[in-house]
């Protein structure tokens, strides 16, 4: 499967892309607000939104699968500056405030500084953001339609890594020009016309910062890349076009409560260390596999005929569109200690053992099996404590139910609907659910669903 640990240089360029054009939409809106009569800054600023809004907008049609997070924060950023701007003069003239607003604060007199307002405004809603970033529906979206990071290519690792560096990034950059700005704001300037230092310090030291940042991540990515394409972990466009359809098949053979593992298979990823995972993996250069041919293919695997074969679920693989990963379930009859012997190497462990591994080491797995490993149980255990309406089933919020893999071949898990997966996320735990759950009704939407919320 190591197909799956190659990036698209497409994808890396569209990221770098996405946070270059943010940061020139920011620059160009605090340009613009000098240069233009001051009661149009927030006007731009909203135009600014629009133009983000877009290509937000765009990139959900077309399905990309590149990380939009940045973005989608600076859309963020760019509305509540606007909004903060129009609130805060409105106030003022109808003197709905407990002080007089200065000048420079107003975007009818003159000189009205936007930086004292943009700067703050946007490391507080980065900040906002970042510290709900695994909450947000555009990646609760994503996780749920790509599934989580160990399950996706490795592009899905790395740009979620790096949304949250450029973050980080962001509320660093945002907070320190709000101290320098407002500390030069407060202790030295003179309430009169713009002298040149003023100039520079409202306007100019906003566009510089962010030409360094952008120059900072441009040598960043780049040097990625070149790692990357030394490491031959590169995919151009031209070889994904070229590139044949692959299926990737992971078959989990289970026997009672004990599931087949080979305890010593190789993770390039992790250095070449050896972790968990199964040993049943097999790739097949078509687009759709028919039941026969995987049946056929396990029990060549395993060397046993009468297992019963149940699909588990399948994601296609972001960034390599023409790639699917399929899992299965490989049912055998009778006790664990009747097939001493498969066709690969391995061993049998219990299953209870592995959750244990799987909650207290989960590095000595691989990487697939944990994300495989926290859908399945994910599905289940959710659906024993809450109802398809997100309500608990028992008011008691101690109860913890468990599961074991009997469980699974005696009932009919679909673990390929994501229904379950989004009521564990949005429940009657969820602080003022009823509320929530109202309002997303009222939005037209529907209440976890398997469509998108929020």
């Amino acid at each position: 499967m190591e197909d799956l640990k190659k990036i698209s240089s497409d994808q890396l360029y569209t990221f770098w892309k996405n946070f270059s054009i943010g940061l020139l939409v920011i620059a160009i809106t605090i340009g613009l607000s000098a240069l233009l009569p001051y009661y149009f800054s927030p006007i731009v600023a909203l135009i600014a939104a629009a133009v983000i809004y877009t290509i937000l907008y765009n990139n959900k049609l077309t399905h990309k699968t590149s990380c939009m997070l940045v973005i989608y924060a600076i859309f963020f950023c760019t509305v509540a500056y606007s909004f903060s701007t129009i609130i805060l003069n409105i106030f003022d003239i109808w003197d709905l405030l407990p002080f007089k607003l200065p000048k420079e604060f107003s975007f009818f007199s003159k000189p009205f500084l936007p930086s004292l307002i943009l700067d703050p405004v946007c490391f507080i809603t980065l900040l906002v953001i970042y510290i709900r970033r695994k909450r947000l529906s555009i990646c609760v979206n994503c996780k749920i339609a790509s599934g989580d990071y160990g399950g996706r290519s490795k592009i899905g690792s790395l740009l979620s890594s790096e949304s949250y560096r450029q973050l980080r990034n962001l509320i660093f950059l945002f907070g320190a020009l709000s101290v320098l700005i407002w500390t030069y704001y407060l202790l030295f300037f003179v309430d009169a016309e713009l002298n040149g230092r003023d100039y520079y310090v409202f306007v100019w030291t906003n566009i510089i910062a962010f030409i360094f940042d952008e120059l900072f991540f441009s040598f960043r990515y780049y040097n990625l890349y070149l790692d990357l394409k030394e490491n031959d972990e590169i995919i151009t466009q031209e070889e994904l076009q070229d590139m044949t359809t692959k299926t990737y098949l992971r078959f989990y053979v289970i026997c009672g409560n004990h599931i087949f593992i080979n305890s010593k298979t190789v993770d390039i990823s992790r250095n070449a260390a050896r972790v968990l995972d199964t040993p049943f993996m097999t790739k097949r250069s078509v687009n759709g596999i028919t039941i026969p041919e995987v049946q056929t293919l396990i029990r060549r695997m395993t060397g046993v005929n009468d297992g019963e074969l149940r699909f588990f679920y399948g994601r296609k693989t972001p960034g390599l569109e023409r790639h699917n990963t399929l899992r299965y379930f490989y049912f055998l009859d009778g006790n664990y200690e009747d097939y001493p012997e498969m066709n690969v190497d391995g061993e049998w462990l219990d299953f209870e053992l592995v959750k244990r591994i799987y909650s207290f080491h989960p590095e000595e797995m691989s990487a697939m099996m944990v994300s495989d490993i926290t859908r399945m149980a994910t599905i289940i255990l959710t659906q024993k404590i809450f109802d398809e309406d997100g309500f608990r089933k028992m008011k008691l919020k101690s109860y913890q139910p468990s599961f074991n893999l009997k469980e699974i071949k005696k009932n009919s898990y679909d673990f390929q609907d994501d229904k379950w997966i989004r009521i564990s996320m949005f429940n009657s735990d969820t602080k003022f659910y009823r509320f929530k759950r109202w309002w997303k009704g009222r939005k037209g939407g529907k209440v976890n669903s398997t469509q998108e919320w929020l």
